[in-house]
């Protein structure tokens, strides 16, 4: 993708790494919120690398799990609307690796799923690529590849792109 930014994934864990730039600015970052009574992560989204790009959307997104890590909710900033992670992360043909998610605006997104590559898709323009790099050349993980269009909901993008990998790691359907 001509004109793009790139991310660079640390971490392989889907509940806890950071994506920086190239320059080593922290963009976003995966923590524990909460243990008790059940997994809670936050996203967060950091404010010089999002300033510097002028990225929109809210700052962090909140995976709020169900007993035994389990499918619950997603919830973005302080917003008090709760979003169900299986919509989060809908399939819409039984077999299809592809999921859809809604964004706040109500635009719906695709994401192309493999375990190695995932494309967030807007109709037939790819707005994202994350890419796991299986060499130890790099001392990063991943990479994640975007549009400038993608700036508009990156928040939206990465939390649905986490959401995907953790539907992977913990074998959800």
């Amino acid at each position: 993708m001509s004109g793009s930014y790139v991310l660079l994934q640390f971490g392989t864990d889907p509940f806890n790494s950071r994506y920086e730039d190239p320059e080593g600015r922290l963009a976003f970052s995966l923590s524990l919120a909460s243990q008790s009574p059940n997994l809670v992560i936050r996203l967060a989204r950091h404010t010089p690398w999002a300033q510097q790009l002028q990225a929109m959307g809210p700052d962090n997104a909140y995976y709020y799990f169900g007993p035994e890590t389990s499918p619950g909710y997603i919830v973005y900033g302080n917003n008090r609307i709760s979003l169900p992670m299986p919509h989060m992360s809908r399939q819409q043909r039984e077999g299809s690796t592809s999921r859809y998610f809604t964004a706040q605006s109500g635009k719906h997104y695709k994401w192309r799923i493999t375990p190695q590559r995932m494309e967030c898709m807007d109709g037939r323009t790819c707005l994202a690529v994350w890419e796991a790099l299986s060499s130890t050349e790099y001392d990063y993980d991943a990479r994640v590849t975007l549009r400038p269009s993608a700036l508009m909901l990156i928040t939206e993008i990465m939390t649905t792109l986490i959401l995907n990998r953790m539907y992977l790691a913990l074998n959800w359907q």
